[in-house]
């Protein structure tokens, strides 16, 4: 029989928005794999009589390659990301690191509430229309396609959604996309700021482009861009989907 390997997507961070199929993977495994802030966010009950295996910051190769050696062991292995773990998380890498063992290891993705959905419910309802999801952090893409990338989106009017906006080594890349943005966009797009979505320390607030504050952001962010559409109903930002404008002449 196989080994199984799940990759489990833990959402924002609030055990309320761990899904069913999430809680039984990871009641189901021997052993929970992840980065310390992620299994800090496992409810306690969950982790009871597991293995734990942790890593910081910057571990994700390590962790990643100790999890396929537990499974291939014959232990049942959760590896734990917050949001869900396809978008910008452990699935690929887990996938390019066991690729020579999908013989015998059976890898299953359990998909998680993504951090822009969790951003999304709490400013409103921005992303009602096309959106692009772009990280800024330059540790893995070059800053030249990550700015590419920014500025066709900026373009074709798309709501716009920033994964990894700031951190301590990265405090110049929000300032120079937000000044891309401005080139097309005017000056009170609403632009919405989520900090710790759904956990303790959540902050929901909201700007006009022109006065957006970088001295709010931190590496828990996430940061919503309105498209030439999107407006203010009362405290939330709405980008209209079109259906009032076409059945409501």
């Amino acid at each position: 029989m196989s080994s199984s390997l799940k990759i489990v997507g833990l959402g924002p961070g609030d055990s309320a928005l761990l899904t069913p199929q999430a809680q039984k993977a990871i009641a189901d495994a021997d052993v929970i794999v992840g980065y310390t802030l992620y299994v800090d966010l496992v409810p306690e009950a969950l982790k009871e009589g597991k293995e734990i295996i942790s890593t910081g910051m910057m571990g994700e190769i390590t962790r990643c390659e100790k999890a396929i050696e537990v499974a291939l062991s014959g232990k049942d292995t959760a590896v734990v990301c917050s949001g869900d773990p396809g978008i910008y998380a452990m699935s690929g890498l887990v996938y390019e690191l066991a690729e020579k063992h999908l013989d015998t290891l059976e890898i299953e993705v359990i998909a998680g509430i993504p951090a822009l959905s969790a951003a999304s419910a709490l400013l409103g309802a921005p992303l009602m229309h096309d959106f692009a999801v772009i990280s800024l952090s330059d540790l893995l893409t070059e800053w030249d396609v990550i700015e590419k990338r920014l500025k066709a989106a900026v373009e074709a009017d798309f709501v716009i959604v920033l994964y990894n906006p700031k951190s301590k080594r990265r405090d110049w890349q929000l300032g120079k996309a937000l000044e891309i943005v401005g080139t097309v966009r005017s000056a009170d797009t609403p632009v919405g700021l989520v900090k710790s979505a759904y956990r303790n320390e959540q902050k929901t607030l909201v700007f006009s482009l022109n006065s957006f504050d970088i001295d709010e952001v931190d590496m828990l962010s996430t940061i919503i861009i309105g498209n030439s559409t999107t407006r203010m109903i009362g405290e939330k930002i709405v980008t209209p989907r079109g259906y009032l404008k076409k059945y409501r002449k």
